[in-house]
C-alpha cells in the first residue's frame, strides 16, 4: 500500500485529527491503517498539550466502509494466525480503552462493519445526517465478531441482535437512538457542531476527564456493590489532584480556572 493512503495525523490546535485517507475505496481498513490509528493515539494521549482526538474519513461519502475486501488487499483485516491471537482490530481497542484523552468520532459519511467499530470505540460521535451505519456481515458469510467488544457495550441487545444478523443499515438518527452517535447534523454543519463538542471538552480539567474515562472503563464490568467498593477507594486520590484544589480555588473566587493539569 502506497503510503500515501495512511491516516493523516495533524494538530489543530490542543485536538490531534486522524483522518483516513483511502477516499477511493471508501476509506477501507487494513493493519497497516489500524495500527497507524492506534499509534497516533497512543501518540496523542502520551503528549500533554493534546486534549482530544478526532477520528474521521476522507471526503463525504464514507467515514469507512470497514475492511478492505479486495483479493489483492495489503494487509487484509482477513489475515489471522490462530497461533498468534492478536489481530490489529483488538490492538487497537487495547490501545482506545488505555486512552486518557477523549476521542470525538466525526462521522462524514458511512460506516460499515469495521468502520462500525472505530465509531464504536470512540468516546463521543457528531454524524452528518446521510451516513449510514450497517454491520453487514452476514451479508457476506461471516460474522462481526471483531466488531462486537464496544457494540455490546453500546447498543441494546435487540437492536444490536437486528443489526447483526440483518446486515441492514441503520439511518444516522436510528444511530442516535441506538446510542452509537450522540448528535446528527446536515453534512454543512458537522464541523460546526464538531467544534462546539471540542470546545466543552477542551476547556475542562484534564486530570478530571482522564481520570473519569478510567474510573468509567474500570468499573463497566463490576457489580454495583463493587462499583461502591471502587469509588469509595479511589475517591481519596481523585480529590486530591492539584486540578481539584485549582477547580475549587476558582470556584470560590469567581473566576476561570488555570488547569496545571496534574
Amino acid at each position: 500500500m502506497d503510503e500515501s493512503e495512511l491516516p493523516i495525523v495533524e494538530r489543530r490546535g490542543a485536538v490531534q485529527w486522524i483522518t483516513l485517507n483511502r477516499p477511493r475505496l471508501r476509506n477501507a481498513l487494513n493493519a497497516m491503517v489500524i495500527d497507524r490509528i492506534g499509534s497516533a493515539i497512543a501518540e496523542a494521549d502520551a503528549d500533554d498539550r493534546v486534549r482530544a482526538v478526532v477520528l474521521t474519513g476522507a471526503g463525504d461519502k464514507a467515514f469507512s466502509a470497514g475492511a478492505d475486501l479486495r483479493p489483492d488487499a495489503d494487509g487484509s483485516p482477513f489475515d489471522s494466525d490462530p497461533e498468534k491471537p492478536d489481530h490489529p482490530a483488538t490492538r487497537l481497542y487495547r490501545t482506545v480503552s488505555r486512552a486518557r484523552i477523549p476521542i470525538v468520532a466525526r462521522v462524514n459519511g458511512d460506516a460499515m462493519a469495521g468502520g462500525v467499530a472505530l465509531l464504536s470505540a470512540c468516546d463521543l460521535a457528531v454524524a452528518a445526517d446521510h451516513a449510514r451505519i450497517a454491520t453487514p456481515e452476514v451479508k457476506i458469510g461471516i460474522f462481526p465478531l471483531l466488531v462486537l467488544p464496544y457494540l455490546m457495550q453500546t447498543v441494546p441487545r435487540k437492536r444490536l441482535m437486528e443489526m447483526t444478523l440483518t446486515g441492514e443499515p441503520l439511518t444516522a438518527e436510528e444511530a442516535r437512538e441506538a446510542g452509537l452517535v450522540n448528535y446528527v447534523v446536515p453534512a454543512a454543519e458537522l464541523d460546526a457542531k464538531l467544534d462546539w463538542l471540542l470546545g466543552r471538552l477542551i476547556d475542562k480539567s484534564p486530570t478530571g476527564v482522564g481520570l473519569g474515562k478510567y474510573y468509567l472503563n474500570a468499573m463497566a464490568d463490576m457489580s454495583f456493590h463493587q462499583r461502591l467498593d471502587f469509588a469509595d477507594t479511589a475517591f481519596p486520590d481523585l480529590t486530591a489532584t492539584e486540578d481539584c484544589a485549582e477547580g475549587l480555588a476558582a470556584f470560590n473566587e469567581k473566576r476561570k480556572p488555570v488547569w496545571p493539569g496534574r
